[in-house]
């Protein structure tokens, strides 16, 4: 009986985060909370990074543009795997709210791989000597980039919504694959980028005068960009439920 108990809650939790009515109802206070609390936190953690740590020893004061382009370039990637899950909860249950998600997520995580990829070239060009190189990590990430693109341009391409939603629930489960390419990149190929600086369950090979910031603008990046993409959800909701009683209600007593 106990067990059931969780089991039930998750359920419930399920479904209703399915409903178009509750979650745009309820919603609204994250929004609000993930915006300040986000921007907030990239206001701190840019202004620690990018006015006050010392030069890095080998990469001197270029090393700044860490603060910006590692959390654009790691903030894609879990932008793209939740546009996946996404995919496959409208595959498999048809649930119109996760379709929404991805319509919603999709051009988000294609400004923030665009700002991790110009991010990258502009540390690069002092770093490497260069801005721009076809190794695996930068053309992977590149790919990312087409990835999101291609979703939107999907989208629009079909002219049939529920064709249109299965083409892209399908191609945002297929893209997912190039996830663990980008992240395993620097491991199995030969590339400028450098190993990873923080490994689950071993020391982080990056300073705590650098980690300290950069785990600050890491965590704002992430939910301010969630608030954009529930703020976009949100707006999606209107568009498809537009006519619907529910939200007529709701204009009314607004």
């Amino acid at each position: 009986m106990d067990s059931a108990r969780p089991m039930g809650w998750i359920k419930t939790t399920f479904h209703k985060t399915g409903s178009p009515r509750w979650f745009f109802t309820g919603a609204r206070p994250w929004v609000v909370g993930l915006y300040v609390f986000g921007a907030l936190l990239i206001v701190v953690g840019s202004t620690w990074g990018l006015g006050f740590v010392p030069p890095e020893r080998l990469q001197g004061n270029s090393v700044r543009i860490l603060f910006i382009h590692a959390p654009a370039a790691h903030l894609a990637e879990a932008i793209y795997v939740s546009i996946a899950i996404a995919g496959f909860v409208f595959l498999v249950w048809r649930m119109k709210m996760a379709d929404m998600l991805i319509q919603a997520a999709a051009p988000i995580g294609f400004v923030v791989t665009v700002l991790a990829l110009a991010t990258g070239i502009i540390w690069g060009i002092p770093t490497w000597g260069t801005g721009w190189v076809w190794d695996a990590r930068t053309v992977s990430t590149l790919l990312l980039a087409f990835l999101f693109f291609g979703l939107v341009a999907l989208r629009q391409a079909i002219g049939r919504e529920d064709r249109a939603s299965r083409a892209v629930a399908l191609l945002a489960l297929v893209g997912v694959i190039n996830i663990p390419i980008i992240k395993y990149s620097v491991e199995w190929f030969t590339t400028l980028h450098q190993p990873p600086s923080i490994v689950i369950g071993e020391k982080p090979a990056i300073a705590p005068v650098f980690l300290v910031p950069l785990a600050v603008n890491v965590l704002g990046f992430y939910c301010f960009v969630a608030g954009v993409v529930v703020a976009a959800l949100r707006a999606r909701i209107v568009e498809r439920e537009a006519g619907t009683q529910w939200l007529r209600d709701w204009i009314s007593k607004s």
